[in-house]
């Protein structure tokens, strides 16, 4: 069963976030657009690739008003020291969220059973909670952010603009469709 359109369900976790613990729950995502990236573990070999890549587009996902959160099954504390260890991990200014439980890589489906590890899942978020898009994909593929940074601004464009949809390829600011009877057979 797919995930798109329902709402994120209750949930607690700790995250490690600017040199303190947090505690990051739902209504954390609440009122603004949220990513949520699930990785397998800290101290893994892709998984600083992809954080450090996330923060270098991170000022990209402020200027859209959605904050970022890095997801692994390891605790907040793996997450200090992982962030107080490798150059790349060092450089997140988002929450490095612990699910120490599989609760959270449990309720969003990127849970692996047999490892106790996660999925490469991404979760685009809306300010009400709701999942607008997903991509699960297996470990040892790397993401490009700057795809969902795409992504998240087409989500963003459609939620402002009912009736329009964004075709492939779109990125902000280009022409979009709206669909009709008069467009099937024609593009």
């Amino acid at each position: 069963m797919s995930l798109i359109n329902t709402v994120v369900a209750p949930f607690k976790a700790q995250a490690f976030h600017n040199g303190k613990f947090i505690e990051v729950t739902e209504k954390s995502l609440q009122g603004k657009w949220s990513v949520l990236i699930f990785m397998p573990a800290a101290f893994t070999f892709n998984c600083p690739t992809e954080i450090e890549d996330a923060a270098e587009n991170y000022g990209e996902f402020q200027k859209a008003g959605a904050e970022v959160y890095i997801v692994t099954t390891d605790t907040h504390f793996s997450h200090k020291v992982w962030h107080e260890t490798s150059p790349a991990v060092g450089k997140a200014k988002f929450p490095l969220v612990g699910d120490p439980t599989h609760a959270l890589t449990n309720a969003f489906g990127v849970h692996i059973p047999e490892e106790g590890l996660a999925l490469r899942g991404t979760f685009i978020i809306n300010p009400e909670l709701m999942i607008k898009t997903m991509e699960v994909h297996s470990n040892e593929i790397a993401r490009d952010v700057k795809e969902t940074v795409r992504k998240l601004k087409a989500a963003q464009y459609t939620a402002a603009h009912p009736g329009q949809v964004c075709p492939a390829k779109w990125n902000e600011g280009a022409k979009t469709l709206t669909p009709s009877l008069d467009l099937v057979g024609k593009i």
